[in-house]
């Protein structure tokens, strides 16, 4: 029986022929990632489990991307532990202050990932590296102290759903549409412990932003993770940015997955999903009733170039509808340079929103953007779980930043027009 894209990776990373779903197997690791909430607990694993020394300063990231600069003591606290433990360790890859941003737009900009990986973070939303053709999938902080120690980790091989991707995107839709869409079709745990591998001509419309978009939100399905096929614009994006050679698999002919899931993309709307679960998806169109009160454009989901250049598109000239707050924040200082070069925090600035330095801050209710009891945010995260961004009276409703950028205007749940 023939292997998917996932499965290669594993056995190869396991020193296999081949795996089977279901098999549990023992993988070399090339990256092992963490950040200031999940690295000081797996810190204090560590040195629990009598760990002195990690498997390769070189492959392991901490990055200080929740709670930086920091916002209290206790995320002082924890920031602390981080950069002593970096220290120490001598840890290659640790972003602070000055040189952080949101992990996961972070790493593949950075080059610190790559194709062919394996790779483990303390966070969920781990799985963003698929869309560069890599295994990557989130653990626990426990399965990152051992993974920093010995460079490997367990895993059960999983099985695959397969979306065959046909035509492109209209004009005013994203890679946020096409996961949200997928998400209201199959569902929060539609895809549970399950590859989600996105193959079939309509690959090559999507850009690199789009993609790592959709694997980022793969978790949200229940998946293990989200893979692309890595093609041209692959290896362009990868190309004199990645510290290691790009491996390159393909899955056999004969791979079997559980179903094959059809996606036109040129049927695909801007689309939202209402509280309180990512699959309550329902076309923009028919939200322009919803108020909001705050809008959030940013997060490790929604916070690279093609986002903030939607955002600027959208608001440049125009003025934040009165009662909205509006929050763009740029995922990594480089993109957050990039947007002051180009002037767009000037439009931003002039439009009524305020910019702030990376940070997942308000995605998870951290800071940066709390809501209060009955106030309505629209946003470009990943999660609108009850009380994520906030009070647990308030709601959240997920949208793609040209979507989330149109509604600052209006004041209320908008069709974006063609970025």
């Amino acid at each position: 029986m023939g292997m998917t894209m996932t499965q290669k990776i594993l056995a190869a990373h396991a020193g296999l022929k081949s795996v089977v779903p279901g098999q549990l197997i023992s993988a070399k690791l090339d990256i092992v990632l963490g950040n200031d909430i999940t690295t000081p607990v797996a810190v204090n694993e560590f040195r629990k489990a009598g760990f002195d020394s990690v498997f390769d300063k070189d492959k392991i990231a901490i990055v200080l991307d929740h709670f930086v600069p920091n916002k209290d003591i206790k995320a002082a606290e924890q920031s602390k532990q981080c950069r002593e433990f970096a220290c120490t360790h001598c840890v290659s890859h640790f972003y602070d202050v000055g040189k952080m941003g949101i992990e996961h737009a972070l790493l593949p900009e950075q080059g610190v990932v790559t194709a062919g990986d394996c790779i483990i973070g303390a966070d969920s939303h781990t799985c963003t590296y698929g869309a560069l053709g890599a295994f990557s999938t989130g653990v626990g902080s426990t399965d990152m102290a051992a993974g920093m120690a010995t460079g490997t980790a367990w895993f059960k091989v999983p099985s695959a759903i397969r979306f065959n991707l046909t035509n492109s995107l209209p004009a005013n839709c994203s890679g946020k549409d096409v996961i949200l869409t997928i998400i209201g079709m199959i569902g929060v745990d539609g895809a549970l412990y399950k590859s989600m591998e996105f193959t079939g001509p309509g690959v090559a419309s999507l850009s690199m932003d789009d993609r790592l978009c959709i694997c980022n939100m793969a978790i949200e399905a229940g998946a293990k993770n989200g893979i692309f096929p890595v093609d041209e614009i692959t290896e362009k994006y990868m190309e004199s940015r990645c510290e290691r050679q790009p491996v390159i698999y393909t899955a056999d002919p004969d791979a079997e997955y559980e179903k094959v899931i059809e996606i036109d993309l040129s049927k695909i709307v801007p689309t939202v999903a209402c509280p309180h679960l990512p699959e309550n998806t329902h076309p923009a169109a028919e939200l322009s009733h919803i108020k909001i009160d705050q809008v959030v454009i940013g997060s490790c989901t929604n916070g690279r170039m093609e986002d903030m250049e939607a955002a600027y598109k959208t608001l440049k000239g125009k003025t934040v509808a009165p009662g909205v707050r509006c929050i763009i924040i740029p995922a990594t200082m480089a993109i957050y340079r990039e947007c002051v070069e180009r002037g767009w925090v000037t439009a931003f600035i002039d439009a009524g929103a305020v910019v702030s330095t990376p940070t997942c801050g308000p995605c998870l209710g951290g800071y940066m953007g709390i809501l209060a009891a009955g106030e309505r945010c629209i946003a470009t995260t990943n999660r609108n779980f009850v009380g994520r961004m906030g009070h647990v009276n308030s709601e959240v409703y997920l949208a793609s930043p040209a979507t989330a950028a149109a509604s600052a205007l209006t004041g209320y749940i908008a069709i974006p027009t063609e970025v």
